[in-house]
């Protein structure tokens, strides 16, 4: 992944030119830019202690802080009051992660290793899981609009309601993931950097990202307004691809190294943690900022919601994968993509 660390040089260039007031278009760009590098390291400083915590605890780990830069963003859009932006970064980050990259990993893993396999009865419980969380972001949408008619609080009072109820259970599938007797893949790798290294890129990498969100999303108006595109679009495609780079990375490389059961359980286990934790607690963290989120997704995100958990679930279904089933995922992506754009 060091290949992408030249992309370092736009973070002092996305703040120059932010502080003396250029184009929001280049800002805007510079730190798309800015961002990929240092959740590149936010990764792989992650990876670097979780080798010390042992792998369970470490993927744990590397899933929470994977979707740090996302968050970051997003808590900047709220407080913003960017709400559609959010939802819409919350849809993307689930699509990207079960269609684009699940795809991705498939295709190239396929092309070089032929017919790949894994655990089918964990890939059960984790489609089981994605169709919950669908269940679970899709009830608050479906019912709001007549819910509202008699009280507009209760849409919000659901929203918390159901927030509870998607973080226990996203804790009880933790909880069966550090109990479960695991007969998959065990991967043990020796950390190369110290651990004092590894918290100072931590933490240096945290606090850039919360500083170049916080520009980027100040850039959102201007960008859709000379750009001709729409919030919508720009939330469902373009942020989760520049929060997710460093985990989308890692889960088309391991797939490449035909370790198919780890590279689903980085893109699957990131999408579940998107949508049982990071959007529950957006919900309760828009509480503090000002400005109230409530998980009211529109028609065309639950579709697409939809049709991507029930993509991933049947490629899953019989514990093995071929390049075409990867091809299958990227056109329903690209599909989708597309009908987002013209939107």
């Amino acid at each position: 992944m060091n290949y992408m660390f030249f992309l370092l040089v736009f973070v002092p260039a996305a703040i120059v030119v932010r502080y003396t007031n250029g184009s929001p278009q280049i800002v805007f760009i510079l730190s798309c830019l800015g961002v990929v590098p240092l959740a590149g390291l936010l990764g792989e400083a992650t990876e670097e202690i979780a080798a010390r915590t042992g792998p369970r605890l470490g993927g744990l780990l590397n899933a929470t802080l994977g979707n740090a830069a996302e968050l970051i963003i997003s808590a900047f859009a709220i407080q913003a009051g960017l709400l559609d932006l959010v939802l819409a970064s919350i849809t993307g980050s689930i699509l990207g992660n079960v269609l684009l990259i699940v795809g991705l990993s498939l295709l190239l893993g396929g092309f070089k290793n032929g017919i790949q396999r894994f655990d089918r009865s964990q890939a059960g419980v984790n489609a089981t899981m994605l169709i919950l969380a669908v269940i679970g972001l899709g009830v608050p949408s479906l019912f709001s609009h007549t819910i509202d008619l008699h009280n507009h609080d209760s849409v919000e009072y659901l929203s918390l309601s159901v927030s509870i109820v998607l973080m226990l259970i996203y804790a009880l599938w933790l909880l069966y993931t550090f109990t479960a007797k695991n007969g998959g893949e065990q991967h043990h790798t020796e950390p190369k950097w110290s651990l004092r290294k590894s918290i100072i890129v931590l933490v240096l990498s945290t606090v850039f990202i919360a500083w170049l969100s916080e520009i980027l999303v100040g850039s959102v108006e201007p960008v859709i307004t000379n750009w001709g595109i729409t919030e919508f679009f720009l939330g469902i495609i373009v942020i989760p691809l520049v929060g997710n780079v460093a985990e989308h990375l890692v889960g088309v490389q391991t797939a490449i190294k035909n370790k198919m059961e780890l590279s689903l359980s980085v893109s699957v286990g990131s999408s579940l943690q998107v949508a049982l934790f990071v959007a529950p607690l957006l919900v309760f963290l828009s509480l503090l900022l000002g400005n109230p989120l409530t998980l009211v997704f529109n028609q065309f995100e639950l579709i697409a919601l939809v049709a991507a958990v029930l993509s991933a679930a049947l490629v899953s279904l019989d514990g093995e994968s071929n390049w075409l089933e990867g091809a299958q995922l990227l056109a329903v992506y690209l599909i989708l993509a597309l009908a987002f754009f013209f939107l």
